[in-house]
């Protein structure tokens, strides 16, 4: 890592414990880097903004707007300009339902989501041409909602103090995404258009990102839920082996994706729903944006889930096309394609607490009965008595709804465990597993359970940003310990990015997952490894 010791730990504590806007020295500009705020791209020049140490290029374009007969189709190179474009405000999202910092009722961070989406933000301490590793995030959202502008994976910090280059792309989202129309048209349309979006940036990254301080030759793809999906599916697409070299599956666990004919399915309810025949697609480049979100809105299932199998009609999100996506991710092994790029994967301890954290309090204070009618709905009989009785041993100290929460959790470990066995069959390039186990203390309001690792809970501290959305209940945790656990996720991730082996001062030595040992990195305010993490649960997946 650059810089000296003593450098890295001040200005690493400062990022994690200073409030937001507070300068920071960066190593690049303390090795006196040249921050100039200007690029050049293969389509022209960009303008960013010089600030926080950094240089910060915002909103820049990676493929023509997908409007109207472009809509449904694959993405287009970027017109070229003349002159220098400014790229010195975030984006619009993807089409989706706005809110948080989106648009006029948001926080003003973004514009309003607009089908106009396909730009990239990039954060890189110098435009100066040094080849810095570049950390190619896929923002989460379960493929429906999100962007590669929220504060919470700002790349800022991750630049300041690691030297690396932080991309971030907006692509489309739902409907307009996925909805798949080949086998209803003679195969006028694309598939997977959403993911092709994220292959172009991509794409884009690797042509020009050197002229932003990045290294072309060593891109980390990496993201969380449904980003941590869309990187698995980066991982499955022959067309991307080219473009990244090591990838990160974040608290998402595909092991399989919906199946074309489900695709097709879905388009065909899709058509129903707007009161169209298959003679009508046309018209679907005339609707009105916001139609189509009414209609994506109007089915239950509507988003594909970053863990699971998919059902019959599945919702929107990446899927097995055959070409662009040619296989299922993980089910059947690791991509063959992708067997030399390093791998990590892993998990937060507490993932199903975050789905309860915005609804009614009672599921935290469920007693025996409520566990057992709140399970009921998944299993029945002998078996929900053996999941408890596995769970109960394994977990004596546990209260009935901290055993609701490992159970419910326990599928997506279960899930990723085989992802990483599949890696790691390979015997080409080692996977590392991981658990976030930070048990955060903050209670669920109105109640004293304490909300522990729950998903989402790894975005800000990755990110090195725990300065940043202090009114969420997942950041309001400012103890040393959090910061601490802060300190060593970025790093290792950041290690990962420099040298696909993932670091970091004060943690212990990471070893690669194998099917013998199976070493975990227990991320924590004291990391440690531990071998094989609830095995029990593991073998009673394992046995059902």
């Amino acid at each position: 890592m650059p810089g000296s010791k003593m450098t890295r730990r001040t200005m690493i504590g400062g990022a994690l414990s200073v409030v937001a806007g507070t300068a920071m020295s960066s190593p690049a500009l303390a090795r006196g880097a040249r921050h100039t705020d200007e690029a050049r791209t293969r389509y022209g020049r960009v303008r960013g903004r010089c600030e926080d140490g950094i240089v910060k290029f915002l909103g820049v374009p990676y493929a023509t707007p997908p409007l109207g007969a472009l809509r449904f189709k694959a993405p287009q190179p970027p017109r070229s300009w003349h002159g220098v474009r400014d790229t010195v405000d975030f984006p619009n999202p993807a089409y989706q339902v706005p809110g948080n910092e989106m648009g006029p009722n948001g926080n003003g961070r973004m514009p309003a989501p607009s089908e106009d989406c396909l730009y990239l933000n990039i954060w890189t301490p110098a435009a100066d041409r040094k080849r810095r590793p570049v950390m190619f995030y896929n923002h989460g959202g379960g493929y429906m909602i999100g962007s590669g502008s929220a504060t919470g994976q700002d790349g800022t910090h991750l630049a300041q103090l690691y030297d690396v280059v932080v991309v971030e792309s907006n692509h489309r989202l739902g409907l307009l995404g996925y909805l798949y129309l080949g086998d209803l048209t003679g195969g006028n349309y694309a598939a997977n258009q959403g993911m092709l979006d994220i292959l172009a940036a991509l794409r884009w990254t690797g042509e020009n990102i050197e002229n932003f301080g990045g290294d072309p030759d060593n891109i980390m793809v990496w993201g969380e839920s449904g980003g941590g999906a869309k990187t698995a599916a980066i991982y499955t697409m022959p067309d991307a082996v080219r473009l990244f070299h090591k990838a990160s599956i974040e608290s998402a666990a595909p092991l399989r994706f919906p199946t074309r004919e489900g695709a097709t399915a879905r388009a065909e309810r899709t058509l129903e729903l707007l009161g169209l025949t298959k003679a009508d697609i046309p018209q679907l480049h005339d609707l009105p944006a916001e139609r189509l979100l009414a209609i994506q809105q109007s089915e239950a299932a509507n988003g594909a889930p970053p863990w699971g199998d998919p059902g019959p009609l599945p919702g929107f999100g990446a899927f097995v096309d055959g070409t662009v996506i040619p296989r299922h991710p993980f089910a059947d092994g690791a991509a063959p394609f992708s067997a030399g790029k390093p791998l990590m994967c892993g998990t937060c301890r507490d993932e199903t607490v975050f789905f309860s954290l915005f609804g009614p309090p009672d599921i935290f204070r469920i007693d025996e009965a409520g566990l057992r009618r709140e399970l009921g709905r998944t299993y029945q009989g002998a078996e929900l008595d053996r999941v408890i009785d596995v769970f109960r041993r394994s977990r004596p100290d546990a209260t009935p709804a901290q055993l609701y929460f490992a159970i419910t959790t326990s599928p997506i470990w279960r899930d990723a465990i085989k992802i990483a066995e599949a890696k790691a069959a390979q015997r080409a390039a080692p996977v590392y597993m991981y658990q976030l186990a930070y048990p955060s203390p903050t209670p669920m309001p109105g109640t004293d359970f304490p909300i522990g690792s729950p998903h989402a809970s790894d975005i800000n501290l990755k990110f090195a940003n725990t300065d940043k959305n202090l009114d969420y209940i997942l950041n309001k945790d400012q103890s040393p310990q959090r910061l601490a656990t802060a300190r060593h996720m970025s790093g290792l991730w950041a290690g990962f990015a420099h040298t696909s082996r993932p670091t970091a001062k004060d943690v212990p030595t990471w070893p690669a997952y194998t099917p013998q040992k199976r070493a975990t990195m227990w991320l924590d305010a004291e990391c440690r490894i531990v071998n094989d993490p609830d095995r029990s649960e593991r073998l009673f997946w394992n046995s059902v």
